[in-house]
């Protein structure tokens, strides 16, 4: 499908927006701002498909961890929960997204997830506000603590990911808009980014 519409105008891109705030800086920028927003961010929803279904769902997740020059994510899991099956069963349709409501910043990571239970793993990566969220059950075992056989870990090998950087604040941003609307353009108020699987795997290759 084409990109592009003839109008009176000449040829005029289909998605304005994002013709106007997409942008290919070097491979080592574009990795540094998105590993640098995911790390402010923390929070993220992690889409999994439903196992048995042809449905999706959404959970919200706190990082736990990243790997191979920051693009490789992690994440804690109780390995009794819904989640763990519906990785196991569909492990290449699974999606992190971030946003930061302030800056209107976002980032979409698709990839390949595995659910992790070594103790080595799960000791390196423990956070001890796990208890909170584990509850302890009182058998001396499952206690929330780095023990606690219920605690793995998911590993998202990032495969693509699209992301954007807010270019202006909240007032910038109005401002913008309101030109743009008056002229019938769209505003310039990000500056979108996309990595290819071929350029994630060159970062995981020289970033071990």
């Amino acid at each position: 499908m084409s990109s592009t519409i003839s109008t009176s105008k000449g040829e005029q891109p289909l998605d304005p927006y994002k013709a106007k705030s997409l942008e290919d800086p070097p491979l080592p920028q574009k990795i540094e701002d998105l590993v640098d927003f995911i790390s402010e961010a923390k929070f993220s929803m992690l889409t999994t498909k439903v196992s048995g279904s042809e449905y999706l769902t959404s959970r919200c997740m706190a990082l736990a961890g990243k790997e191979n020059g920051g693009i490789d994510l992690l994440f804690h899991i109780n390995l009794f929960s819904s989640k763990t099956l519906d990785i196991t069963t569909h492990p290449r349709e699974v999606n992190m997204s971030f946003l930061d409501q302030v800056s209107g910043s976002w980032a979409s990571i698709s990839g390949t997830a595995s659910i992790v239970a070594d103790r080595a793993t799960i000791e390196k990566y423990y956070s001890p506000t796990l208890p909170a969220w584990l509850g302890d059950l009182g058998d001396g075992v499952h206690d929330g603590s780095p023990s606690d056989p219920r605690i793995g870990v998911i590993r998202l090998e990032a495969k693509l990911a699209t992301y954007a950087v807010a270019t202006r604040g909240i007032f910038g941003k109005a401002v913008e808009t309101i030109k743009s609307a008056t002229k019938g353009d769209v505003p310039a108020i990000n500056s979108i980014r996309e990595l290819s699987e071929a350029e994630l795997a060159e970062w995981r290759r020289t970033h071990k």
